[in-house]
């Protein structure tokens, strides 16, 4: 075995043995101190959590609504932003830049108790609506500064050549730009939707606990003592992010795989 495949099952691991608990209890018919394996195995939580209608189905399917719907306003948003904060030089930039990055630095609760009277003033509160706006504080400044590194790498000057033979600027940027920068792009919609897919707090209180979405499903049945469909939950809550990680390790063992 070579030096760089032990440091990857190294690493595999690594990232694996944290999971091995939580699949162990989603099969588990009561695992208790000192036994080091449950006495008893069961499938019954997965057939619980994934019968139709079940709680743990709907909260899945309002995550996905929620993240969706908070990714997608993000990357509209976040697209030009970032176009014009890398591209260009302005006056005031770096306080835009600190505005932009100051939600990360802020602690969650702050946030989320200054602009819970914010939301209930507008009537966004509380309901979906709310929730997809206020994940939009944790998600823009994520799609913001990954598509500033993807545009810092960038060269306007393709899209100038074919504005140059006869492109209009919407032509030149969906033929020209957009195939260059969908790598990019893909990676911080992705960053976007599992830091929208996570939140917990925010959706709590802005929510009001009428948006059940699957962080909301997973502490409630932990606060309950259900550790096995609270690990079913919590197994289905890193789903997203390991077929992401699949996906990208695939992507990057097809660049990196030698020519033959």
């Amino acid at each position: 075995m070579s030096a760089g495949t032990a440091l990857r099952a190294a690493l595999i691991a690594a990232l694996m043995l944290p999971l091995v608990p939580i699949l162990v209890w989603s099969v588990a018919r009561g695992w208790f101190f000192p036994d080091l394996v449950p006495a008893r195995w069961s499938l019954a939580p997965w057939i619980a959590a994934l019968r139709p209608g079940s709680d743990a189905l709907a909260a899945a399917g309002e995550s996905l609504a929620v993240a969706g719907a908070a990714t997608a306003i993000a990357l509209v948003v976040g697209l030009p932003a970032a176009r014009a904060l890398a591209l260009h030089r302005f006056r005031g930039r770096r306080a835009v830049l600190a505005l932009v990055a100051a939600p990360l630095l802020l602690p969650g609760i702050a946030v989320a108790m200054g602009l819970h009277p914010v939301f209930l003033a507008l009537g966004l509160g509380p309901g979906r609506a709310g929730v997809i706006l206020v994940h939009l504080v944790p998600t823009l400044p994520y799609m913001i500064l990954s598509l500033m590194v993807v545009f810092a790498a960038y060269d306007i000057g393709f899209e100038d050549q074919a504005r140059s033979l006869g492109a209009g600027p919407v032509a030149a940027f969906r033929h020209v730009a957009l195939p260059m920068l969908l790598p990019g792009i893909l990676a911080g919609a992705a960053f976007a939707f599992l830091v929208s897919w996570g939140q917990y707090l925010l959706t709590l209180v802005i929510g009001g606990g009428r948006v059940q979405t699957l962080p909301l499903a997973l502490y409630s049945y932990a606060a309950a003592g259900r550790n096995d469909l609270a690990a079913v939950l919590a197994v289905l809550s890193v789903l997203p992010g390991a077929l992401m990680l699949a996906v990208a390790a695939g992507r990057l063992r097809g660049r990196t795989a030698p020519l033959r």
